[in-house]
């Protein structure tokens, strides 16, 4: 199976909301929430798609030749690609019925362990959710990184007590989901969090802590002082507000604040091994990338997931050989234009 091939079974089989285009880049999404959308118009995932391409990379061949090293480590743990599956819930309500969040993670999880990728799992209203992304990420050896929403605490200790059984080696929590329509209102309160509250739900994970949501330096200095190990610039895939700058603009600043003291990574519009080096090179420890690997397990389960991993690989490896990088360490500033 090529990605082509991918695409053209993926349409047969991904519901009526997703249009499985050849570039996801926001526009055939729009507002279309069930589904990939947003809850206003969605011009921020546009932006971030857009905002990805405009920057472009320095060819340089006048250096040494050799292999292409594009392993990474993240929390003690070496992955074979600097680049991670982010997370999703509910697949079932936003694409189609052909899987569910079991099935799901169980063919995500897995098939990114093998490919020497970790993937970060979703979180719903439904606690069996939860229950299922940890169970995938057991049996794959801790392998995966279970994502929670901003629940209030109670919720959040019970969603706690699967990942702790799960062995993940990291946890993270998408901040930005305070936006989505479902969090509203609830009683016990949920969504927007203090550092204060933050700090107890850090030291609560016993894992290493993302924090996954931040869009400005004055946010990822609140993370910090929260006591999290790591945070993922991201505005939830332009899904929760309209006329956010694009993660492209914001990442260098925030990365320049407080990369020295922990991990960075980015999400949103990036769809290429081409836009991974960018953004290494604006300061990312690695990159996130979600709705296309939806399309990867719809269009071809294991072997779909396998197929889009090797095509982003390969297309780092080029830029990374072509721009005179031979190693991830190696990628800097000045391989970019912006």
């Amino acid at each position: 199976m090529d990605y082509n091939q991918m695409l053209e079974q993926v349409r047969k089989d991904i519901g009526k909301y997703c249009k499985a285009c050849p570039v996801c880049n926001g526009k055939a999404c729009g507002n279309r929430i069930p589904g990939p959308g947003a809850k206003g118009v969605g011009d921020t995932a546009i932006r971030n798609y857009d905002k990805w391409q405009e920057i472009r990379v320095n060819m340089d061949t006048l250096c040494a030749g050799g292999e292409i090293d594009t392993s990474c480590t993240m929390f003690g743990k070496t992955f074979d690609y600097p680049f991670f599956a982010g997370p999703v819930g509910a697949v079932n309500l936003h694409y189609s019925n052909k899987y569910n969040d079991v099935s799901y993670n169980k063919v995500l999880v897995s098939a990114c362990a093998q490919m020497g990728i970790a993937a970060f799992t979703g979180d719903g209203t439904d606690p069996t959710v939860m229950e299922a992304a940890t169970q995938a990420i057991k049996e794959n050896n801790g392998v995966g990184i279970p994502t929670i929403k901003p629940w209030n605490i109670d919720t959040i200790k019970e969603k706690m007590a699967y990942v702790h059984d799960s062995g993940a080696f990291a946890v993270a929590m998408d901040v930005d989901a305070a936006g989505l329509p479902f969090l509203k209102n609830m009683n016990p309160p949920a969504g927007c969090k203090t550092v204060e509250e933050l700090s107890q739900i850090v030291q609560m994970a016993g894992v290493p802590f993302i924090v996954k949501g931040v869009m400005t330096v004055k946010g990822a200095r609140k993370a910090k002082e929260a006591g999290a190990a790591a945070i993922v610039v991201s505005n939830h895939g332009g899904r929760v507000l309209d006329q956010c700058p694009g993660t492209a603009e914001v990442l260098e600043s925030i990365a320049n604040e407080v990369g020295d003291s922990m991990k960075i990574f980015v999400d949103g519009g990036i769809r290429s091994g081409t836009d991974v080096f960018k953004a290494l090179a604006l300061g990312a420890d690695g990159v996130l990338i979600c709705r296309p690997f939806v399309v990867s397990v719809y269009g071809g389960g294991r072997e779909g997931v396998e197929t889009y991993i090797e095509k982003i690989a390969g297309e780092l490896k080029d830029t990374m050989q072509m721009c005179g990088a031979h190693s991830i360490e190696e990628i800097t500033r000045d391989m970019i234009v912006k």
